[in-house]
C-alpha cells in the first residue's frame, strides 16, 4: 500500500489576481476571500449553495494543473465550448514532491463530450481504449454505469481525480460504490478534489470539508454541514417536514 499522498498541497491566489481574470469572479465571496487554502487530505470536498464559487475554483484548479477545461485526463485537448473563467490564470498550485502517475478531471455538465472524446480516441487509435471505460462506448451505458466505469477501471491510481458533483450520475447504492472505490484509490496513493451536495459522500472518513459560504471557506464537521442536518431532520420525520413544507398548499 503506497499510503496517503498530497499531490496538491495548496490553492494560491496571486497577488495581481484582479488584473489576470475577470472582475466579476471577486463578487463571489469565497474567491474574493481567497488567499491561501492548505488542502489536508487525501480527499477534500468543496460543498456549499448553488453559486458559491464551488465548481468555479475546482475548475480553474483543473486547468492550472494541466487539465482539458471540459473534462477529462491532460491527453484530451478536445473544445466543445469554451465557457471556463479565467480563474485559473490568478492561481498558484502548491505541488507535493512526487507527481502523480494518472489524473482525470470529471464535470457532470460535461461528461457527454469526454463521452464523444473517447469514442474518437478509439476511432482514429485503434481498438484498445475502451478496456480502459469498461469494454464499451461510455454512450452505451446509463450515466450512473459510465461514471462508475471511469473510476474502476479508467483511474489507475496514485493519481489526482478532480470530479464535480459526482452524485448527479449516482444512485445512493452506487453512491457507496463510489465511495469503497475512493477508500481504495486512496489507499494506493490517490487524492481527490470533489464538489458535492451529497451527504452520503462526504462522510468520506478523514475528509476535509471546505463550506463556501457568504463569510468565504472555512472548515467544517460532516455534521455541522447543512447537508447532513437537513437530511438527518427529514429522515427521522418526514411527515412532520412535509407538513410544514406543503401547509401553504392545504391554507
Amino acid at each position: 500500500m503506497e499510503g496517503k499522498r498530497m499531490y496538491i498541497r495548496s490553492i494560491v491566489l496571486k497577488e495581481n489576481a484582479r488584473e489576470l481574470c475577470d472582475s466579476y469572479l471577486f463578487d463571489i465571496p469565497a474567491i474574493r476571500g481567497l488567499e491561501t487554502l492548505d488542502l489536508q487530505s487525501p480527499v477534500t470536498f468543496f460543498v456549499g449553495e448553488n453559486g458559491s464559487g464551488k465548481s468555479t475554483l475546482l475548475e480553474a484548479v483543473a486547468v492550472a494543473y494541466g487539465f482539458n477545461p471540459e473534462g477529462g485526463s491532460k491527453n484530451f485537448a478536445f473544445s466543445s465550448n469554451p465557457t471556463h473563467s479565467g480563474l485559473y490564470q490568478a492561481l498558484r498550485l502548491v505541488k507535493g514532491p512526487v507527481r502523480p502517475r494518472d489524473g482525470f478531471f470529471l464535470r457532470a455538465e460535461s461528461f457527454y463530450n469526454v463521452a464523444t472524446e473517447v469514442e474518437r480516441l478509439e476511432e482514429i487509435g485503434g481498438p484498445g481504449l475502451f478496456d480502459s471505460f469498461g469494454g464499451k462506448s461510455l454512450h452505451q451505458q446509463s450515466h450512473g454505469e459510465s461514471f462508475l466505469s471511469l473510476a474502476i477501471h479508467r483511474f489507475w491510481g496514485k493519481g489526482v481525480y478532480l470530479i464535480d458533483e459526482p452524485e448527479a450520475a449516482l444512485s445512493p447504492s452506487r453512491q457507496l460504490t463510489f465511495l469503497a472505490r475512493m477508500g481504495e484509490l486512496v489507499r494506493d496513493g490517490s487524492q481527490f478534489l470533489i464538489v458535492t451536495h451529497s451527504p452520503i459522500l462526504m462522510a468520506y472518513p478523514g475528509a476535509d470539508i471546505l463550506l463556501f459560504g457568504e463569510d468565504g471557506i472555512r472548515r467544517v464537521k460532516y455534521e455541522e454541514t447543512e447537508h447532513y442536518r437537513i437530511t438527518k431532520a427529514f429522515l427521522e420525520s418526514p411527515q412532520r417536514m412535509l407538513r410544514e413544507l406543503l401547509r401553504g398548499e392545504e391554507e
